[in-house]
């Protein structure tokens, strides 16, 4: 939830430019749409504040990619070459081979501050629930108060009303004290109050109108649309930018609404349809309240209803024809950006992977990774294929922790800081929570026990500039680092998601990054952890803890055959126990079952 409110923050920059947006292409285009079109095109607000609240991210390449993703396969059947040398008892030595030592980091700060901003939000929400609820009991008490209609002369006007809108299954009319202005209140049951003053000084022409304008708020489902703006108002109950927005579709509703019934009437009753807003527009704004559907508006909204009854003419079919293509193209491109405001889809934390062009296909191997979230990614390079195991989970981006230690490690060579002769290092005979790091290290046992120190003290005569650069040249993920080189691997500044892990490890074993051979090979040696006579096995753990507990294990790697390579990333999350030597067992599992590695 910490993390979702930050997301929610940033959404709502987003927000705020679509909205200007919005409301710009509304009176840039006024002249080529609509009352209604105009009221229709402001329903996209919704679909906007709607997508931050998704509870799956959504990649604006998956918008049209998704549908051959039915094809999906199993894949655990499928025969390749196998390395078949070891034997079961062998995959528990390589278990016991695989070091995953890890420290625990502190998300306190981060933690209390998101906390602190999430309680902020939800307390405006309760008090903004409670002002709505207070007016919600407002109307229950004109519904209790009210009387089914009984005056025969407004009956009459009213099922006159219904024939001219060609309305089949009419709404339930009330009669009410509590009123001055007809109101439309309800959504799964909407009924129409009316005040006992207008019957008993019943002018026939204002009733008509009157009826009439709330039966096509009836029509148009307006109190839906209330009930949305009721909702809305409550989330977004910190952004101006959605109140303007708000209040400007009440006004559009409005004024769509009277269009409505002047695109129905006759051109000589627009004057008296007119007349009889003005007549009541003290009355009209005596009653205000978000869940009931009037002829409601400020001084603002009457003087723009006014004025486009002043101007009304009835849309012929080409205006229809040309504002509904404009509508059409306005929400394509609208809906087409949605997806940045997606909770987890900003550019930072997820990996926009382009799956058009590529031979997917996606395995189930949920039983094999049993409670813990996370994805398998596995690219044989022979078939220039991919299976992947959930791939919504396997374009987030997430801390790399200490699978990062094989770049950091060829950037050390890079730089000359260490090189394949001479990579030992002294321990300065500070404590750590591992025996195994109280030692002098070289290239080999450091990467082995994944000691830090070693990485550290690596970084920090690399200084931050050279670290970036070299983020920035191998495109490592979203490329950033903390302003601390401690454990910016860990600290959630660094991410990576396992796409690009599998990307970047066939760039690595490939030397597509065009580094000197000596030192890729050394790095090569140094996480290799297993060979046979058919081929070798590469692999590195990582394990994310948080205040004491394992929430991100990961297991990055590739096999190597005489004639073929499969490069591979597993990453598993969880509130406790999702460790690197966790994500081992699942890809041992998964490529026992592919037969690539038995």
């Amino acid at each position: 939830m910490s993390n979702w409110i930050i997301h929610f923050l940033i959404s709502n920059i987003f927000i705020c430019i679509f909205t200007l947006v919005i409301i710009g292409t509304k009176k840039l285009l006024k002249k080529y749409l609509s009352a209604t079109t105009q009221y229709h095109l402001c329903f996209l607000l919704f679909l906007l504040l709607a997508v931050p609240f998704f509870p799956v991210q959504i990649h604006g390449s998956q918008l049209f990619s998704w549908l051959h993703f039915f094809q999906t396969d199993s894949g655990l059947n499928s025969g390749t070459d196998t390395l078949s040398e070891l034997t079961s008892n062998t995959q528990n030595i390589l278990l016991n081979q695989v070091n995953d030592f890890s420290v625990s980091i502190s998300s306190q700060f981060s933690g209390g501050l998101n906390t602190i901003l999430f309680l902020i939000w939800i307390t405006g929400v309760m008090i903004m629930s409670v002002l709505t609820l207070h007016s919600l009991n407002y109307v229950r008490s004109i519904k209790r108060s009210a009387l089914p209609l009984q005056n025969q002369q407004v009956k009459t006007i009213y099922y006159n009303c219904l024939k001219e809108l060609k309305i089949s299954h009419p709404v339930s009319v009330y009669s009410t004290a509590f009123l001055k202005s007809p109101v439309l209140i309800g959504i799964i049951h909407p009924r129409i109050y009316i005040p006992i003053h207008l019957i008993s000084e019943l002018n026939p022409d204002d009733m008509r109108f009157m009826l009439l304008h709330e039966l096509q708020h009836y029509r148009h489902k307006d109190t839906f649309i209330g009930f949305l703006m009721v909702i809305s108002n409550i989330l977004y109950w910190f952004n101006p930018f959605v109140w303007y927005t708000l209040k400007e579709i009440l006004c559009d509703r409005e004024i769509a609404c009277d269009s409505a019934v002047l695109q129905m009437i006759s051109a000589d009753e627009y004057q008296a349809y007119g007349t009889t807003l003005i007549n009541f527009a003290e009355k009209i704004s005596s009653f205000s309240s978000p869940l009931a559907v009037g002829m409601s508006g400020n001084f603002r909204q009457m003087k723009r209803r006014i004025l486009n009854i002043a101007v009304f003419r009835k849309e012929t079919l080409y205006q229809k024809m040309r504002a509904l293509i404009i509508y059409l193209v306005i929400s394509a491109v609208f809906i087409g950006c949605t997806p940045i405001l997606s909770v987890d889809a900003s550019t930072q934390s997820v990996y926009h992977f382009s799956d058009t062009d590529k031979n997917i296909s996606l395995l189930d191997v949920s039983e094999t990774f049993g409670t813990y979230d996370g994805s398998f990614v596995l690219y044989d390079n022979n078939l220039d294929s991919w299976k992947i195991y959930d791939l919504e989970e396997a374009t987030k981006r997430i801390p790399p922790e200490s699978t990062y230690k094989i770049y950091d490690a060829l950037l050390g060579l890079e730089s000359g800081i260490i090189t394949p002769e001479h990579s030992s290092m002294t321990w300065n005979g500070d404590a750590f929570p591992f025996p195994s790091w109280e030692a002098d290290q070289d290239l080999n046992s450091a990467m082995q026990n994944s000691v830090n120190w070693y990485f550290q003290a690596i970084d920090s005569q690399l200084g931050i500039n050279r670290v970036q650069e070299f983020l920035n040249k191998i495109e490592y993920g979203n490329q950033t680092t903390s302003s601390n080189l401690d454990l910016y691997w860990s600290d959630f500044s660094l991410k990576i998601s396992p796409l690009e892990q599998v990307t970047l490890l066939k760039k690595f074993n490939t030397n597509e990054f065009h580094l000197n051979f000596q030192n890729v090979f050394s790095v090569k040696n140094a996480i290799k952890i297993a060979s046979t006579p058919n081929g070798n096995f590469y692999g590195k753990t990582g394990t994310g803890r948080v205040n004491g507990q394992d929430i991100n294990g990961w297991f990055i790697g590739y096999v190597e055959t005489s004639d073929n390579s499969y490069y591979f990333a597993t990453n598993i999350q969880s509130d406790s126990n999702a460790t690197g030597k966790k994500a081992f067992e699942i890809t041992s599992d998964i490529l026992k079952k592919l037969h690539i590695w038995n």
